[in-house]
């Protein structure tokens, strides 16, 4: 049965990890890939067909459709996908079986009327306080807006209260790392949490009705990462502006005794998606942690589809996902062994959008 479906991903952020594990299942793979950004995945022999379009929102075309239709794919979409195919597409203009639910992914934003900050709140989950205006800081925030020019980035910054704030943002825009006018149309202001940062990697299964914790992980950003290796007098002397722009992972484990926290949230997180989107999350899907010298848990960022850590588990198993399975399995790996299950089921409506 697996014979007549294809994995398919969008070639950029996790989807090595989703092609591997399709490999490692058994099932046909496609990747659709950016002209420019193809080698990987045409030198990785991990791709049975390999479909180049010159920008990635081609792919919601009628000939890159029906050729993902004819080729009987189940799409595996990660954030790549959502923000250069962009969501009105996803939603409406892409009639290709997604893995997951197709109409959560837009709630990964901070703004707009579907956000995870209503997700999280619907969940009764701690999360930073935000700010309407930049009037009411009162406190040291984390500023979280796009880059000027690299929209898809985020140019965070953090200032100690209302006129640091207006000083560092006047002071990158000279720089040309931000605009100020999206300090009012797209920004969004938060309280700064100070504790061990976590991406916990989570799997809700609808066959198997149960949320697993698949891994953990954290991030290596640019220049922060280069920052930090300096020694303080440097700082001081060079001032370098800080930049949170993610550039990798590295696996992380957190005490067994907040294991407990991690899974209320998660369950907590799973229910208000069905409660708000449904049928809910399906499949994969990040809460990133900020825990507190008092061990309150934050969630400070949501992501309802694969997180890119997944990546360095790959072929490996994520640390805690061993625990269901009995040997390692990755992210993608379960993705495929989750169709597997509902192929063998009849049930792929319960996995697919």
């Amino acid at each position: 049965m697996s014979s007549r479906v294809t994995i398919g991903v969008l070639g950029s952020h996790s989807a090595l990890d989703v092609l591997d594990g399709a490999k490692d299942e058994g099932f046909r793979t496609v990747v659709v890939c950016q002209r420019g950004r193809e080698k990987p995945y045409l030198n990785f022999p991990v791709a049975d067909e390999v479909i180049i379009v010159d920008k990635f929102v081609e792919m919601v075309k009628p000939e890159v459709v029906n050729k993902l239709r004819g080729l009987g794919t189940i799409f595996v979409p990660n954030r790549s996908f959502a923000v250069y195919v962009g969501y009105d597409n996803i939603e409406n203009n892409f009639p290709v079986p997604i893995f997951g639910n197709r109409y959560l992914l837009r709630w990964e934003e901070r703004t707009g009327e579907k956000n995870y900050y209503k997700l999280l709140d619907h969940a009764g989950i701690k999360r930073p306080r935000t700010f309407k205006t930049i009037d009411e800081v009162d406190r040291p925030v984390i500023v979280k807006l796009p880059e000027a020019r690299r929209r898809i980035e985020r140019g965070f910054f953090v200032a100690r209260d209302r006129d640091d704030l207006l000083r560092k943002a006047r002071d990158l825009e000279e720089k040309g790392i931000i605009k100020i006018e999206d300090l009012e149309k797209s920004a969004s202001i938060e309280e700064l949490i100070i504790g061990a940062h976590f991406n916990v990697n989570y799997f809700y299964s609808p066959i198997l009705r149960r949320l697993e914790l698949h891994s953990i992980d954290r991030r290596i950003q640019t220049n922060l990462d280069g920052i930090i290796r300096m020694p303080a007098e440097i700082q001081l002397e060079i001032r370098p502006v800080m930049r949170l722009i993610e550039i990798g992972h590295e696996p992380a484990t957190i005490r067994e005794s907040m294991l407990q926290k991690v899974f209320e949230i998660g369950e907590a997180f799973v229910q208000a998606t069905r409660d708000l989107v449904p049928p809910g999350v399906i499949g994969p899907f990040t809460l990133q942690i900020l825990v507190t010298p008092d061990l309150d848990v934050y969630v400070y960022d949501v992501a309802p589809r694969i997180g890119g850590g997944t990546n360095i588990y790959m072929g490996l198993g994520g640390q805690y996902s061993k625990l269901y399975w009995r040997k390692p399995m990755s992210m993608g790996r379960r993705i495929a062994v989750e169709i597997k299950l509902a192929i063998e089921q009849d049930a792929l409506d319960k996995i697919t959008t």
